[in-house]
């Protein structure tokens, strides 16, 4: 990468940690067994799966065998609210958001071809500022509803949801509850030994891991059905050969994750405060999106009037600049 290149993009991918890299070349060269096989050299790559697990848990308050390898984000997400649909075939309703990453949005405006099940979905709207309305929130939920998938923070206004509210009022009504926290871990705090989420969605590109290697969270007892179904892997909750190699340095991601979260949390935020005020004091007509203090402290939104996304962009990238105007995953 240039010298002259500034990367603003980090809500759509990370740079891979240089210790992040340094922990997976090993299972990339030495230590490539099958950690499913019996001998011992296969066994030795497994401890590597297991040591992973703990560190991702350790990150988000969670026992190590609660979580399940996944391939992505998206389809740690797809699992969690099929599954439910799965375990509860007599409910067909899902509560989620209008903002919620295409992963979520576009799987349940086409649930009834995936399913072959009439199914209800109640997208539930954000205020000016992204902010979520509890009281219409508490209002959708229905006998019916199989569960709610609203995502932690918004990958492009950085708008923290109350997770851990939403999550206490579908335990009280029976729902089961996901959130997508994608762009919230290894951000932000989160202990889900005090909050009754039964699913929660990791991606290990979005924290200075790998692309393809992602987690999905299910809470001990929580009811769950197999999205990819095959060999006996992760206990015969998802099929298929581990990304040992990811796996591993998505462990050592979380871990660095956490010894750094406070420390880092005040520096990047306090970047994104200067680079705000800069443009907001400078620019006339331009305003900022999204809630302006409950929202994560790497991710700043700024509207331009009479100027386009995408004109500001290509002109930014003429002078090395990396920046997105919305999802990359919808770009």
């Amino acid at each position: 990468m240039s010298e002259k290149v500034v990367y603003m993009d980090n809500n759509a991918t990370t740079r891979v940690a240089p210790e992040v890299l340094e922990a997976m070349l090993p299972y990339l060269s030495e230590y490539y067994g099958n950690p499913s096989s019996m001998h011992s050299f296969g066994g030795q790559v497994g401890k590597g799966l297991t040591q992973a697990k703990e560190q991702i848990a350790a990150l988000i308050g969670a026992s190590p065998d609660e979580l399940i390898f996944t391939s992505c984000g998206t389809e740690s997400d797809s699992t969690a609210i099929l599954s439910a649909l799965q375990s509860f075939p007599e409910k067909r309703h899902i509560v989620t958001t209008r903002v919620e990453h295409p992963a979520v949005k576009n799987l349940c405006e086409n649930i009834d071809t995936l399913t072959g099940h009439k199914h209800k979905v109640t997208q539930l709207p954000v205020n000016r500022e992204g902010v979520l309305d509890l009281a219409k929130y508490e209002e959708s939920l229905t006998d019916e509803t199989a569960i709610v998938s609203v995502m932690w923070a918004n990958n492009e206004t950085g708008v923290i949801f109350p997770v851990a509210e939403m999550a206490e009022i579908a335990k009280s009504r029976g729902i089961l509850f996901h959130t997508d926290a994608v762009q919230a871990v290894g951000k932000i705090p989160i202990d889900l030994q005090n909050i009754p989420i039964d699913f929660l969605s990791i991606s290990g590109h979005k924290l200075h891991a790998s692309k393809g290697i992602g987690v999905l969270y299910v809470r001990r007892g929580t009811p769950f059905v197999p999205f990819m179904v095959g060999g006996h892997q992760e206990h015969g909750r998802r099929g298929g050969t581990e990304n040992v190699a990811a796996i591993v340095g998505l462990g050592k991601a979380c871990e660095l994750a956490g010894e750094h979260l406070q420390e880092e949390n005040t520096r990047v935020k306090a970047m994104r405060d200067k680079l705000e005020n800069g443009l907001l004091e400078t620019i006339p007509s331009s305003m900022l999106n999204g809630h302006k203090t409950d929202r994560l402290p790497n991710t700043t939104n700024i509207s331009f009037e009479y100027v386009e996304g995408e004109a500001i962009l290509l002109h930014m990238d003429r002078y090395g600049i990396c920046a997105s105007s919305g999802s990359a995953c919808t770009s």
